[in-house]
């Protein structure tokens, strides 16, 4: 399905009717359901092969075009004539969701459609270790589809892991893992799943009916269980701030997916998927775990260096910070030798907005730009000594000899150069102006140069 974003503004109410007028700043489109998944598995590196339905529609090209250009995923989206491609589109204001609508059609796949559909399936498991069915009870995966890849995946001796939708998982009958929530756990076994231990008998009733291996119940804020015949394990929830949990299911059926390919033990694949869950349920919209995110929830960094991130975490700040209404400025440099202007300036910017992003010249950058003698100081201390610093919320490095393919992602509402610049000079000033930003000059502290300095310190 295509999950479309638009964003606005708004400032009154029609006169037609008692309900607010949008006025669209901006739309984003992206994969949802299991195309969500395939995001998921992407961001962690999996090689994935992807096996789903589209329709012959605009939504149903975007959703092709979108999967397509994704990196390690082999993308294997059937057309079906006169079918529509689902597609929620959400409007959201001031970082509030007004309404979501949506176009589908949930109709049974036609008989030879659904057989291509498992022979290309079961070709794609020979090539794949783990095999996923991302069920969203929308005429895909009926009873026989689910019955044959179950049968096939335990033909070629792959695991299989269910993310189920419904109340009858007699449709997954022999698969290796399934993954409901708690309140799917109890529609599916009319069962009591309050307490630990009521999930417990719920989750194993599951498995003598179905012949399950193991299920792992997502329990929202309060974590996950993993229950086999033999093992019970509890993980506490490990989300700090609970923003937005659509997706959630979707990161850890893929991060589960990813481990275990990878040969990691069932139970500490289940924990790994738990911390995943706690990362993107404190992201803004369908998010996905990267490994530097889980690394970081792992073994976190302390102090200062928290606020050094990658490229993509910076992207998703923002847009966590503007979904809250906060201003978010965007300056970028060398910052070689930190040294006062470098200070001033910082501030400056800081006081324009309400969160500074920082983007610094990676070592090779600077090499370019100032010759093979700079910098002085690696990547690495340049980041940690700008993120020691009040005014500056993040920092993060570009490999380019501009940062204008980083500007296009973060999107800042302000961008700000020094005033040796002017309008037509500073890198991405256009660009952030065409979506409604802005582009200011901060004062420069004279006296102030890393070359200068440099170049007393050779004397």
């Amino acid at each position: 399905m295509l999950d479309r974003y638009v964003y606005g503004d708004v400032a009154r109410v029609s006169p037609e009717a008692p309900v607010p007028i949008l006025t669209v700043t901006r739309e984003v489109a992206m994969p949802g359901g299991a195309g969500n998944v395939v995001r998921n598995l992407t961001a962690l590196d999996a090689s994935t092969a992807f096996v789903s339905v589209v329709g012959d529609d605009q939504a149903g090209s975007d959703l092709t075009g979108l999967i397509g250009g994704q990196d390690h995923v082999e993308p294997w989206l059937l057309v079906q004539n006169g079918r529509t491609t689902t597609l929620k589109t959400r409007y959201i204001a001031q970082g509030q969701h007004l309404i979501r609508a949506d176009r589908e059609e949930t109709l049974a796949l036609p008989e030879k459609l659904s057989e291509r559909l498992v022979r290309i399936a079961l070709d794609a498991m020979a090539a794949t270790s783990v095999t996923v069915l991302s069920d969203y009870r929308k005429g895909v995966l009926s009873a026989r589809v689910c019955a044959a890849l179950i049968e096939g995946a335990k033909k070629l001796g792959r695991r299989i892991i269910v993310d189920p939708k419904g109340r009858d998982y007699a449709r997954y009958h022999g698969a290796d893992i399934v993954t409901p929530n708690r309140r799917e756990l109890a529609e599916a076994t009319d069962m009591p799943v309050g307490t630990e231990t009521e999930i417990v008998a719920a989750a194993r009733e599951l498995l003598t009916r179905h012949d399950f291996t193991a299920v792992l119940v997502t329990r929202s804020e309060d974590g996950m269980s993993l229950i086999t015949a033999d093992e019970v394990h509890h993980f506490p929830g490990e989300a700090r701030e609970v923003y937005d949990v659509s997706g959630a299911g979707d990161t850890v059926v893929a991060v589960l997916a990813t481990a275990l390919g990878a040969e990691v033990p069932l139970a500490d694949a289940a924990r790994l998927a738990n911390i995943a869950a706690g990362i993107v349920v404190g992201k803004v919209g369908t998010a996905v775990a990267r490994p530097s995110d889980i690394l970081a929830a792992i073994a976190p960094a302390t102090g200062a260096l928290q606020k050094v991130v990658t490229a993509a975490a910076a992207v998703e700040a923002a847009e966590r910070w503007r979904l809250r209404g906060y201003k978010v400025g965007f300056t970028n440099g060398c910052f070689d030798l930190l040294h006062p202007g470098h200070v001033h300036l910082l501030e400056q910017c800081r006081a324009m907005c309400d969160r500074l992003i920082v983007s610094i010249n990676a070592d090779a950058s600077v090499k370019r730009l100032k010759g093979e003698s700079r910098p002085a100081q690696g990547e690495a201390a340049r980041a940690a000594v700008l993120a020691s610093l009040a005014s500056v919320d993040l920092v993060c490095l570009f490999e380019e000899d501009t940062p204008i393919e980083l500007i296009k992602r973060i999107k800042p509402d302000l961008l700000i150069k020094g005033a040796d610049y002017t309008r037509e000079t500073v890198v991405g000033a256009d660009l952030v102006e065409s979506w409604g930003g802005s582009v200011a000059l901060a004062q420069l502290l004279p006296g102030h140069s890393t070359t200068a300095t440099l170049a007393r310190l050779r004397g």
